[in-house]
């Protein structure tokens, strides 16, 4: 059995037609967890070999909404495509808070669309699904397990949002570390430490003028070359930079978000994903 970390999506607020809204969906077996779900993501996991049908979990970071909106989705094809009611409520785990108000009201816009559709189908019930949430971490601490899949969290900055974490899924395969969205911290240190792969948002903040519109940005998200000397310093074995700001246009803007991370010393394996990026443990 093998470990496969796959990007749902990599974008962020500025759409783009080929980079969905964040997402990590890492796969054990049959074990299907989805971490954030931002636009598109139902069109990217079946993308990726998945279905909403098959997702044993969803994890939420933060409440942002371009790490949300596709979970309104997600649930409501899950339900659609389950025509037999036979899917067990699905698990939405999320630090007490924002987020967790966001998924307990997350249905409440659809009443109208939801009676319909069980009235013209003859079906009993809507989706369910089970908001399970848990306390802001002052250490990393296990929020989710089954078999021998663990999943943490863990703290991170991304002030003023709060709460704001990062999630680490240990597997016998090795571990997966994801920040989320944060500034480079101490906290993600922790969270990642013995990580064999870590998924670092990404912003090139050489690339944003101090004095432009949306500078405001540079005050809760991660630096690329302070990237690389915080990977560099873990022995992180493999770094994977998604939420990429300013969008890649190019093989050439990907580069530079190499170059920055380059700088700042890292020298292990290094990618600037694309959507429907995958990679293997085990």
């Amino acid at each position: 059995m093998t470990t496969t970390l796959t990007m749902t999506g990599t974008g962020c607020p500025i759409p783009m037609a080929d980079r969905a809204g964040p997402g990590v969906l890492v796969r054990h077996g049959d074990l299907h967890l989805q971490f954030d779900a931002g636009r598109s993501t139902v069109m990217r996991l079946v993308g990726a070999g998945s279905s909403p049908g098959q997702i044993t979990a969803v994890f939420l970071t933060h409440h942002h909404s371009d790490h949300t909106t596709g979970l309104e989705d997600l649930v409501l094809t899950r339900w659609v495509m389950d025509r037999g009611d036979r899917l067990a409520p699905l698990p939405i785990v999320a630090p007490d808070g924002p987020a967790v108000t966001f998924a307990e009201r997350l249905l409440d816009v659809w009443a109208d669309d939801l009676a319909v559709r069980r009235h013209h189908s003859g079906r009993s019930q809507g989706p369910r699904i089970e908001v399970v949430p848990f306390p802001e971490p002052a250490t990393v601490a296990e929020v989710w397990r089954h078999g021998d899949v663990v999943v943490k969290a863990g703290q991170v900055r991304h002030e003023p949002v709060r709460p704001a974490v990062g999630y680490r899924v240990e597997t016998p395969d090795g571990v997966v570390a994801i920040t989320g969205d944060t500034l480079v911290c101490d906290e993600v240190a922790e969270l990642a430490d013995g990580a064999d792969i870590l998924v670092y948002e990404a912003l090139r903040f050489s690339a944003i003028a101090p004095d432009a519109p949306n500078a405001f940005i540079l005050d809760y998200h991660a630096d690329t070359a302070k990237i690389g000397q915080q990977a560099a310093m873990l022995g992180t074995p493999t770094l994977v930079l998604t939420h990429l700001i300013p969008p890649p246009r190019d093989e050439r803007d990907e580069q530079s978000f190499i170059d920055d991370v380059r700088a700042g010393g890292f020298e292990g394996e290094l990618i600037v994903a694309r959507d429907l990026t995958s990679v293997t443990l085990g």
